[in-house]
Parts: structure tokens; C-alpha cells; sequence
């Protein structure tokens, strides 16, 4: 039975192997720190955070998350260690809040694998603190005890850790908290909560959760293959670790909820945007999924529970469009939880072969000779066997994702929709803006030709960054260096004509900043429809006037929204939503337009201005460091196929694919020539 803890209060812990779940308002980074008897910390290896999310007996996510699970096995913990303590933090220069006090408490709980609650505790009466010590699992007599702590700590991350004895503590809190940056750079970000509806539905339609699809992982963030394929929480003393994230900044914070930052905040009805989310929809409680593929488990019988026939929209919403939104998620949730399992399964079976083939050669009567060899063939054939059943199982359930998106595809409305989708041969301006917009495809090695759309939410939560340069990408060695910039400026121009075709006529302005003209071949249908109204800023007085411009609508916008008095906004501002299209940075900026650039990037989204940058991240290395929080509040594609993407439930690398238009079609210009025409029979009408 759980127990509902007040701060102070302990409770036993029946079992060692446990996972401690939180949930919060807003991202938070989640760590624990080891303690001897006295509280305090022996060395800085004693806590595992984002940047180093493993310990003997403990791991943690990532990232920052609204959601995290934490393992912890209280058996394989070091005999020196006598207090686990569970960490929670604001991420710093990532935008976002900075203290627990403007925020719902957050919520932990411990249970057991199979989700069980042992016991629970909301952080409560937190003000001005942005770090918080939320639970203690202690030793006493031998047994282990959870106890309810709630300390805050004004002085964030590196004060809690000062406060643990740690000597350098400001220095692991930063690098803690430019881990956490950079993977918000990194991540896709996370759709709305599911409720048990929806997986109800969508286990279903999917043939149930007795094969690999959907099998529950322990960590929200890039360590969740570590967990077996069954979905329990690993041997973290003994298993290997889960794959690795990607490195470096890249797309997806604000997630396919929308584009990446640190998480998929929903547009509050006192900014004058219309927010998405259900008035009753509330998170479903997370549950592990049942054994799927590892320890010798029987894999499932083919097919499973008998599934539904896929349906286009099968998932909740008000509308279709907010339904298909919502499948898509859920085809990508299952695709990463899916391949993770497989993935989990074969590392399963690899470590025990190894573990019977190092029990053959540790004895030296049984390592030579007959019975050995029969020993390392039937440790041989044991793992071919379990990774024949996880691959049965993926390409079960793959077949199923893919039956469902060939049902899908079809049916997106033009937002949502490859350029190569009919649906844009019968495009006319639309009426109201859309749920999200198309910002290519994700795949993964293992999903045999399945992409999934990569989806933003409208209106942008944060701006873009293609990356034009050779850094980081490993897709883009395949392209010489003017290839790639000439790819880049098209992606730009793909990705900034379904911005203006997919919201209403007047609801959106273009501006774009060439400086020395080298995207005008790009640029040609914007310009030649009519649908970039002005020609682009050039040189180093077009680039200053034109960010002048759009950094006091920011001011303006801001103080009217603060000060309730939007009325009174000039009757001449422009308050459609506005795109900053910059081609070519650093090129043709002095310090004051790489100062109001980087405010438009942190103020813009907010109140309706976002950048899209096509850049080489090598090219503004003269800047130096200066630049790194512009790179970080960006989200970072490619314009060719790269993996630099994660998830936001396991951190796979994920292959992103740019919504370019095909070579010779002629769609976007059709496209271009009716968004143009809407505009202008819009302003003639008014």
C-alpha cells in the first residue's frame, strides 16, 4: 500500500532493485548523490547527473525532463554508501523558469519495477529556491528507509552540492547544466501526455504489448536502452550502459510538440494564443510493460493478440487534425520503445554469452576439451535464439507501424504532408492556423524504410538552425561544402514556404536578411510569387535596419502584453506572426546585430518573431563562446540525411531527413502563386 509522505516522514523500502519517478511542471534535472554516514560526499564521482548519468546502483536521466525515472538498485551500491539522495534542479541559461516557486510542486514516486507505489511525495512550499533535495533513501540497521526532505536552495544547483561537502561544486554544476543545454539542443521534443485511453487504443491497434512494441524502459532520457527488453529496471551495477546520446547541438528542443525548447510549453490564453491541450486530459500513469524478449523470456506468439485494422486519426483530439497529430506521436513513441527493446534484447544476449563463456574459461579443469567446446556451442546457439525472438518480434511490430503509416501518409493535411503528397495539388490558403507543421522525417537503422514525420508545434516555441557546415554531421561529408550551402539555402526556402502556406492570409509576414545576395537562386519562387513582400536586407545597413525593426516590435509587443494594454499597439505594427529568415550568418554582422539577434532568438518566440538560420557553426568561430547560447536556443537541422536527432523517451540517434521539394516538381512554385493570391484578395477585402 502507498503511503503519502509529508516532509520528515520515512517509510521502509521492501524491496532493493526500485525506480523513483518525477514529475514536474517544466523540465528539471534529475540527480543523485552517494552519501557516507554523515551526508556528505567522498569524491565528485559520487553523483550521477546528465553529464555522467551512471554509478554503481544508480542512473539517471540525461536531460532535463518534465517526466524522469531514476534506477536504483540498493544491493549493488558500494558497503561505504549510507544515504542515496534524489536531486532536483531548474536548468539555467536555457530560458524557462528559474525558481520551483512559480511552479506546481513537483511530484515523486518510489516504486517497485512492476509500478508498484511504495511511496510518494509532493515537494511542497518551495518559493525562491531553483534546486531542490526532494527524497533520502537512507540505511538503518541494516534496512533501507525512504524519508521526505524537501530542502530548497536559493542558491541552485551548486549551493545543494556545496552543501554535500563537494569542494569544486560551481564547477561540476555548470558542467552539469551545459550537458543539459546541449542535449535541449539535441531533443525532439516530448508530445503531450498520453492517457490510458489513448494506450488502451493504441495497444489495440497495434497487436497488445506482448512482443517488443512499447516495452516499458526505466529512464525518460538517452539512457533507456540500458533497461532489458522486458522493461524492468536493469542490473545498473552490472549491466552495460545504454547506448550513448548524440553530441552536439541539434533540432528538436521545443518537441514535436512543437520544436524544441527545454520543454513543449502550451500557449497560455493570457498570451492571446489558443492553447491545444484538453481542459480534463491529465498525465496516465506510467507502468512497465511485460516481459518482451531478454533473460530466455518466450517471445510472443506471432502476431500476438489479434490487431486492429489501422485507421488514419485513430487517437484522441477535437478535431482530425489534432487526432493525426496525436497518432503520429504515438507512432513515434512506439518505433523508439520498440527498437530500444530489440536493442535491449540482443545486448541481453551478447552479455550472457559472455558471462557463460567467462564462467567456461575461469575453471581450469572445464577449458579445454570436449565438454568446453560444447559449453562455448551451447552459450553460442542460446543467444542466436534469443536475438532470433527479439527480431521476430521488431519485425512484427514493425510491420504493423508500417501498415498504420501507409494508412496515415495519405491522409495528413497539407502541414503535415511530404511535398510529394497529392493533398498539396488541391492547396488553398487555409482558414486557421494548424496544430504543427512538417519539419521532415526521423528514422531509425532497424526500421526498414518507416519514417516518421518530425513535427513542430505552431505557432514556433523556438527558431531554426540549418546547419550549412561540414561540423558535427556526419550525413554531410557525403556533400562538398558549396553543395551543402546551396542545400541549405533550399530547406530554408522549403521550410519558410510552408510556414506561409499553412497559416492564413495576413497571420504571417516574411523577412529575410541575404547580405551579400548568395541565396537569390533559392529565394527565386519567394520572391518571384510575390510571397516575400520585400526584397531581402543586404549588406551591413539592411541587416541593422531590418533587426532594428523586428527588436522593437519585440519591445513593444512585450510591454503591451505585460502591461495588459495591447490596444493601445501602434495602428501601423505588423502583429502577424514573423519569421526571420538569415542567410549566410555570420557574414555582413557587427556586434550590435549579433547582440539583437541573439535577443530576438531568447525574446522573439514569445511574442510571434522567429529566426531560421542558415549557418556554419566553424564560420562564427571568431566570436568565440559569445555565440553558444544562440547556437543552444536554436534548433539545429540538417540539409542532408544525419542522425544527430534523440528522442525524448530513450535518446536513440535518429536519422533526420529535410522537407526538401523533389527535383523538378513544381509544387512549391503552385503552392507559392494560390498563398500569394489569398494575400492579396486578404488585403483588398480589408
Amino acid at each position: 500500500m502507498s503511503v503519502e509522505l509529508v516532509r520528515g516522514q520515512n517509510h521502509p523500502l521492501p524491496e532493493a532493485r526500485l525506480e523513483i519517478r518525477v514529475s514536474a511542471a517544466k523540465p528539471v534535472i534529475a540527480g543523485a548523490t552517494l552519501n557516507d554516514e554523515q551526508g556528505r560526499m567522498r569524491e565528485a564521482g559520487w553523483i550521477a547527473h546528465p553529464a555522467d548519468p551512471h554509478l554503481p546502483g544508480v542512473e539517471v536521466s540525461r536531460q532535463a525532463a518534465a517526466d524522469h525515472r531514476l534506477a536504483v538498485d540498493l544491493d549493488a551500491l558500494p558497503e561505504e554508501v549510507h544515504r542515496v539522495n534524489l536531486l532536483l534542479a531548474l536548468p539555467t541559461g536555457v530560458g524557462g523558469p528559474s525558481t520551483f516557486g512559480v511552479l506546481d510542486a513537483p511530484f515523486v514516486a518510489v516504486t517497485q519495477l512492476d509500478g508498484t507505489e511504495i511511496a510518494t511525495y509532493k515537494a511542497a512550499g518551495l518559493d525562491a529556491e531553483s534546486a531542490v533535495v526532494a527524497l533520502e533513501l537512507y540505511r538503518r540497521q541494516g534496512d533501507w528507509k525512504v524519508r521526505a526532505v524537501g530542502q530548497g536552495y536559493a542558491g541552485g544547483l551548486s549551493a545543494m552540492l556545496a552543501d554535500q561537502g563537494l569542494p569544486r561544486a560551481e564547477e561540476l554544476a555548470a558542467t552539469i547544466n551545459e550537458a543539459v543545454a546541449a542535449g535541449m539542443a539535441r531533443s525532439v521534443a516530448a508530445p503531450p501526455p498520453r492517457t490510458d485511453e489513448d494506450r488502451a487504443r493504441r495497444e489495440a491497434t497495434v497487436g497488445g504489448t506482448q512482443g517488443v512494441l512499447g516495452a516499458g524502459l526505466p529512464g525518460d532520457g538517452p539512457q533507456g536502452p540500458s533497461a532489458t527488453a522486458s522493461g524492468t529496471v536493469p542490473d545498473v551495477g552490472s549491466q552495460p550502459p545504454g547506448s550513448p546520446s548524440p553530441d552536439g547541438p541539434s533540432p528538436g528542443s521545443q518537441q514535436p510538440t512543437g520544436g524544441q525548447s527545454p520543454a513543449p510549453a502550451e500557449p497560455s490564453s493570457d498570451d492571446g494564443r489558443i492553447s491545444y491541450q484538453h481542459p480534463k486530459r491529465r498525465a496516465a500513469q506510467k507502468t512497465s510493460a511485460p516481459a518482451a524478449a531478454a533473460a530466455g523470456a518466450q517471445a510472443a506468439p506471432p502476431g500476438g493478440e489479434a490487431a486492429h485494422a489501422p485507421v488514419a486519426g485513430d487517437a484522441n483530439g477535437w478535431s482530425m487534425d489534432e487526432r493525426l497529430y496525436n497518432q503520429i506521436w504515438d507512432m513515434f513513441e512506439d518505433l523508439a520503445r520498440t527498437v530500444a527493446a530489440y536493442r535491449s534484447a540482443v545486448d541481453f544476449a551478447e552479455s550472457r554469452m559472455e558471462a557463460e563463456l567467462d564462467k567456461v574459461l575461469s575453471d581450469p579443469r572445464t577449458r579445454v576439451g570436449p565438454a568446453a567446446d560444447a559449453a562455448r556451442s551451447e552459450a553460442r546457439s542460446k543467444q542466436a535464439q534469443l536475438v532470433e525472438r527479439a527480431r521476430a518480434a521488431l519485425d512484427r511490430d514493425l510491420g504493423q507501424l508500417m501498415a498504420e503509416a501507409d494508412v496515415v501518409e495519405p491522409a495528413l493535411p497539407p502541414a503535415y504532408a511530404r511535398w510529394d503528397n497529392p493533398v498539396w495539388h488541391a492547396y488553398s490558403a487555409p482558414m486557421e492556423t494548424p496544430m504543427a507543421l512538417r519539419l521532415g522525417e526521423l528514422s531509425l537503422p532497424e526500421s526498414a524504410g518507416l519514417r516518421i514525420p518530425m513535427l513542430a508545434r505552431l505557432p514556433l516555441e523556438r527558431g531554426l538552425w540549418i546547419d550549412s557546415g561540414n561540423s558535427g554531421a556526419g550525413g554531410a561529408s557525403v556533400a562538398s561544402s558549396d553543395e551543402l550551402r546551396r542545400l541549405a539555402a533550399e530547406t530554408a526556402t522549403a521550410i519558410a514556404a510552408r510556414l506561409a502556406a499553412v497559416y492564413p492570409p495576413g497571420d504571417f509576414t516574411l523577412n529575410v536578411i541575404d547580405p551579400a545576395g548568395s541565396a537569390t537562386a533559392a529565394l527565386a519562387p519567394l520572391l518571384e510569387t510575390g510571397v516575400l513582400p520585400e526584397p531581402p536586407a543586404t549588406g551591413a545597413a539592411g541587416v541593422g535596419k531590418l533587426l532594428e525593426k523586428l527588436t522593437q516590435r519585440v519591445d513593444l509587443v512585450q510591454m503591451a502584453v505585460r502591461s495588459g494594454a495591447t490596444d493601445a499597439l501602434p495602428p501601423d505594427l505588423d502583429t502577424a506572426e514573423q519569421l526571420l529568415l538569415v542567410h549566410d550568418f555570420p557574414y555582413g554582422f557587427d556586434d550590435r546585430a549579433i547582440t539583437q539577434l541573439r535577443y530576438l532568438a531568447d525574446e522573439g518566440p514569445s511574442v510571434g518573431v522567429n529566426l531560421l538560420m542558415v549557418a556554419d557553426r566553424e564560420d562564427a568561430r571568431e566570436y568565440g563562446p559569445l555565440l553558444s547560447p544562440l547556437w543552444r536556443a536554436l534548433m539545429r537541422i540538417t540539409p542532408v540525411p544525419d542522425d544527430h536527432l534523440a528522442d525524448p523517451w530513450v535518446g536513440h540517434h535518429w536519422t533526420y531527413e529535410p522537407p526538401l521539394v523533389p527535383r523538378g516538381s513544381q509544387v512549391l512554385t503552385q503552392v507559392l502563386r494560390e498563398v500569394a493570391q489569398a494575400r492579396r484578395t486578404y488585403r483588398n477585402e480589408g
